[in-house]
C-alpha cells in the first residue's frame, strides 16, 4: 500500500489495556485555565517511569463546562485504577488547587459512546482537608462538591470521579530521509490527531523520538532503546530504516475506546502522508512487539482501507 508515493507497511500497531479518566478545568479566564492543565500534565509522557500519561484533549468554552467558565478538558492514562488516583489528587492539588481563579469537575459524562465505566476516584474528599476545617460541601443532583477556601475566593472541586476502560500504546511512525523532515510530517500528524475527542499524544509535543522494546540487556530496566528504527545502529542490528531515511519518529496515541485510537491512528497517517513527498517521508510503519504486549492490534492497511 503507498499514499502519496509513501509506503505503509504491511504491519500493525500493539496496544495495551489502560484505565483513564477525564477532568475538566476551569478558571475566570481561558489562560488560567490552560495554565492549570499545562502544569498538571507535566512529567506525564510515559508510565515507564511517568506513573501516568496525561494531556490536554480539548478547549471549551464556557458553553460546555459545568460552571459556564471557560475550560479546559484533559485526559489521564494509568496501568492501574491506584496509581490513577494518586497522581490525580497529587496533580490537582499541586498544580490546579494552587493555580489562581480555578475549579475543577469530572469530565467523562460529556457525550462518549462506548465506555466501560469503573470505580470511582476520590478526588475531593481527599483534597477538602487543606481547608482545614473551613471546607464545605454541597450536593447537587448526584454529585457533591467540596468548596475549599483560599486567598482568591474558593477552590471548587468535584468529589468522586469515574474512570473508564481505556486503550495506550496506539502508534505508527515516519520514517523520513532528514530529521527536518521527519518533524514537519508528524507536526502535521499531531494537528490532525488533536481534533478527534477522547484521546491525547502524551509525548513532548506528541511525538517520541526515544522509541523502546521491551525489555533490555540490563535487569533492571523495564524497556530500552528500539534498536531497529535506530539509523546509527543500521549495520549492526536487524534494521528496519530503509536505506534512503536517516531519522525515525514515533506517535503514541492513548484513547478512551479502541475506536477513537483507531481514528486518530488513521487521520494522523492520512495528514503525514499529505505532507510527506515535501518532507521526504519515505514509510509509515508501526510498533509492535509479536503480540505480547497488548491484545489491541491496529493493523495499518486495514485501518486505512
Amino acid at each position: 500500500m503507498e499514499i502519496n508515493g509513501i509506503e505503509i507497511e504491511g504491519t500493525f500497531a500493539e496496544a495495551f489495556d489502560m484505565t483513564a479518566t477525564r477532568v475538566i478545568i476551569t478558571a475566570a479566564e481561558p489562560t488560567w485555565a490552560r495554565r492549570a492543565a499545562e502544569a498538571m500534565t507535566g512529567f506525564a509522557t510515559s508510565v515507564i517511569d511517568c506513573g501516568v500519561e496525561a494531556g490536554i484533549e480539548q478547549f471549551l468554552d464556557g458553553e460546555k463546562t459545568p460552571d459556564g467558565r471557560p475550560g479546559v478538558a484533559v485526559l489521564l492514562f494509568s496501568v492501574s485504577g491506584t496509581e490513577l488516583e494518586k497522581q490525580l489528587v497529587r496533580r490537582v492539588g499541586q498544580c490546579v488547587l494552587t493555580c489562581p481563579s480555578t475549579s475543577i469537575f469530572a469530565g467523562l459524562d460529556q457525550g462518549f459512546a462506548g465506555l466501560v465505566q469503573r470505580k470511582k476516584i476520590a478526588m475531593g474528599s481527599k483534597l477538602r482537608y487543606f481547608g482545614d476545617g473551613h471546607q464545605i460541601s454541597k450536593q447537587i443532583g448526584s454529585n457533591r462538591y467540596w468548596r475549599i477556601p483560599v486567598m482568591d475566593g474558593e477552590f471548587v472541586c468535584q468529589d468522586l470521579i469515574p474512570r473508564c476502560s481505556a486503550v495506550g500504546g496506539g502508534n505508527f511512525l515516519v520514517l523520513a530521509d532528514t530529521i527536518h523532515g521527519a518533524l514537519h510530517a508528524s507536526d502535521a500528524a499531531v494537528r490532525a490527531i488533536k481534533k478527534v475527542r477522547g484521546c491525547i499524544t502524551p509525548f513532548p509535543g506528541g511525538v517520541a523520538r526515544s522509541g523502546s522494546k521491551v525489555g533490555s540487556k540490563y535487569k533492571t530496566l523495564k524497556a530500552s532503546t528500539n534498536d531497529a528504527f535506530c539509523p546509527t545502529l543500521r549495520d549492526q542490528v536487524t534494521s528496519q530504516i530503509v536505506d534512503q531515511a536517516t531519522a525515525a519518529l514515533e506517535l503514541v496515541i492513548d484513547g478512551l475506546t479502541p475506536e477513537i485510537v483507531r481514528e486518530a491512528m488513521q487521520v494522523g497517517i492520512r495528514a503525514a502522508c499529505e505532507v510527506g513527498p515535501s518532507c521526504g517521508v519515505r514509510r509509515i510503519t508501526g510498533g509492535n512487539y509479536g503480540g505480547k504486549l497488548g491484545k489491541h492490534h491496529f493493523y495499518l492497511h486495514e485501518l486505512l482501507a
